[in-house]
């Protein structure tokens, strides 16, 4: 059976038992100039909301998510946008995929580095900086008017992640991870094209193409494996059977259709070829996750949510192809929110919540608060994709949309922030 060269399930995964030994914090002295250091040691010094990545990405990234949407809304109606360089609407798009979904993917890789490698996780003052650096760009694309300025602020902090994760995974020497550093890389410069864009009207929309197309190859990549994984773990629990399918030659050739389809929509998001391999990319993988068979998961929402944030995923790429095959029916805004709102949005909070649980000593399973923040991530969603396609609603479809997506991530804060910022339970 193919094996990823990484193990993802490492980071939204823990023990079942709230007491059990933190297995994320392996029990090993790593060398630190001339002597070594304890591991466990180390991290007692940093206090718990910087002992570890996703605390604060997590959180400063739901907040944000809560608060940029209906802010967005009431820049549009108020026919204005933010005082900072970029225009409403390239500050919805760019602030939504560089400043949330950032904060979350930083979240994820930093907390995933010390599985992966052996190493010290970044934490303490690092980790603030690089907190810290995040913030300072929302507030310059919020307020600095001065585009280049601006952009210089906003792109300090995807440079400094990408640095630390290719440092970490070479100095460890953990070379099966190399892909992930060139995702996040990829998706630094994404940020980058996207501001040179505003500057250069040829260069409009390559940037936010190239940071979709990123994000949406993490999903197939990394959900693919971590949402039959753990469908399997409670399938077998449960004596359920059959088991979702091993992967084998269609999950392969439904991930080289995802990343070819995208590759040639960032270049070319109309062209006939590339609507027609996004859409069989996106059957593939409608395909690929039946043979999941989350639809035997319907018990358990936090391992049910995983399946629709890849079913988003495969939405989003069938919707992307017909729109470039069919753009009198399909409207482009419909596809970009299947991956936006829909996959990004859902397959985050999956992530979010179950890492969360998992890596401050909590049961894995969801609670009602949990299961609320899924349904309303659900329901923005579809809101805001049915939007364009009923356009005698289109208004109260956006609104609906916004303001059920943003509450969700709202309670999110509200639920999962307490844990965030305090002890691993058992400690």
């Amino acid at each position: 059976m193919w094996r990823a060269p990484f193990d993802f399930r490492k980071i939204v995964t823990m023990p079942k038992q709230a007491a059990a030994p933190d297995r994320s914090v392996p029990r090993t002295r790593v060398r630190s100039g001339d002597s070594s250091i304890d591991r466990r040691g180390r991290l007692r010094d940093a206090p718990p909301f910087l002992s570890y990545g996703f605390r604060p990405f997590f959180l400063f990234g739901s907040g944000y998510a809560a608060l940029a949407v209906p802010l967005w809304l009431w820049t549009y109606f108020r026919g204005s946008g933010p005082a900072g360089p970029l225009s409403g609407l390239a500050w919805h798009a760019h602030e939504m995929l560089f400043g949330y979904l950032g904060a979350v993917m930083a979240g994820f890789v930093l907390t995933a580095v010390p599985n992966w490698t052996g190493r010290l996780p970044i934490s303490g003052l690092p980790l603030a900086a690089m907190a810290g650096l995040w913030c300072v760009g929302r507030l310059a694309l919020l307020a600095h008017p001065e585009p280049l300025s601006a952009a210089f602020l906003d792109l300090l902090f995807p440079i400094m992640l990408a640095a630390a994760v290719w440092r970490e995974i070479l100095v460890g020497r953990n070379f099966g991870n190399l892909p992930i550093a060139l995702l996040i890389t990829l998706f630094a410069s994404a940020n980058g094209l996207d501001h040179a864009g505003a500057l250069v009207p040829a260069l409009g929309g390559y940037g936010i193409r190239l940071g979709l197309a990123v994000a949406a190859l993490m999903i197939a990549i990394v959900g693919g494996r971590v949402t039959p994984s753990f469908t399997r773990n409670w399938m077998s629990r449960a004596g359920l059977a059959p088991l979702p399918a091993a992967m084998d030659r269609l999950d392969k050739t439904a991930l080289m259709l995802t990343a070819g389809g995208l590759a040639g929509w960032v270049a070319s998001p109309h062209a006939f070829v590339v609507g027609t391999v996004l859409a069989s990319a996106g059957v593939l993988l409608l395909v690929r996750l039946f043979r999941w068979r989350g639809y035997r998961t319907l018990g358990e929402p936090i391992v049910l949510v995983l399946h629709l944030g890849y079913l988003w995923l495969a939405v989003a790429l069938l919707l992307l192809g017909l729109g470039a095959l069919l753009p009198s029916i399909i409207p482009t805004s419909s596809a970009i929110h299947a991956l936006t709102a829909g996959a990004v949005g859902t397959m985050t909070l999956a992530v979010m919540t179950r890492a969360s649980l998992g890596h401050t000593g909590r049961a894995i399973a969801s609670d009602r608060q949990t299961n609320t923040i899924y349904v309303l991530v659900t329901l923005g969603a579809l809101f805001r994709v049915a939007a364009p396609l009923v356009a005698s609603a289109y208004i109260p479809l956006v609104v609906a949309g916004g303001l059920l997506w943003s509450v969700a991530f709202g309670l999110f804060v509200i639920a999962y922030g307490p844990m965030l910022v305090s002890k691993r339970v058992g400690r």
